[in-house]
């Protein structure tokens, strides 16, 4: 199914853009009239989506986040979040709840709430190479652009 509308936003992975990064997508899927419950589930699950670029992709500094999102007639909205960062090792076991490369505080429930809050969550890396992070999320049964 072909896309009505799409959009592009590349950022800094500085922590700081994290929220510009949510805003942006927000109003983005308003088109879509969401409930701010739904709203609320996309801005959580991209937060953790763009914290993932921001704390594992560029170790050693920063690098580009790459942001797209298409809304579709059927009322889905489907962004993508990649990084052209260090990619992940081992993609199952990073996929596991409570499982972290990063020291400090962080609980390694990334891909676990994304997948609780999205329909659908797919995950693409490849060590050296950076990540991809799709999430999908119907908000309403049809929309007319």
């Amino acid at each position: 199914m072909k896309a009505q509308n799409t959009m592009k936003l590349t950022i800094e992975s500085l922590s700081i853009n994290e929220g510009f990064a949510r805003s942006v997508i927000c109003a983005f899927a308003a088109q879509l009239d969401p409930t701010i419950d739904v709203l609320s589930d996309i801005r959580t699950a991209l937060s953790e989506a763009v914290t993932n670029c921001v704390v594992h992709a560029y170790k050693n500094g920063t690098g580009a986040v790459y942001i797209t999102a298409a809304l579709y007639p059927d009322g889905r909205i489907r962004i993508k979040v990649r990084d052209k960062g260090c990619g992940i090792e081992d993609l199952q076991k990073a996929m596991e709840p409570l499982f972290t490369t990063a020291d400090g505080e962080r609980a390694g429930l990334g891909f676990a709430v994304m997948q609780s809050l999205m329909d659908k969550v797919t995950v693409r890396s490849k060590p050296g190479s950076g990540t991809t992070v799709t999430l999908e999320k119907r908000i309403g049964s049809t929309h007319e652009g």
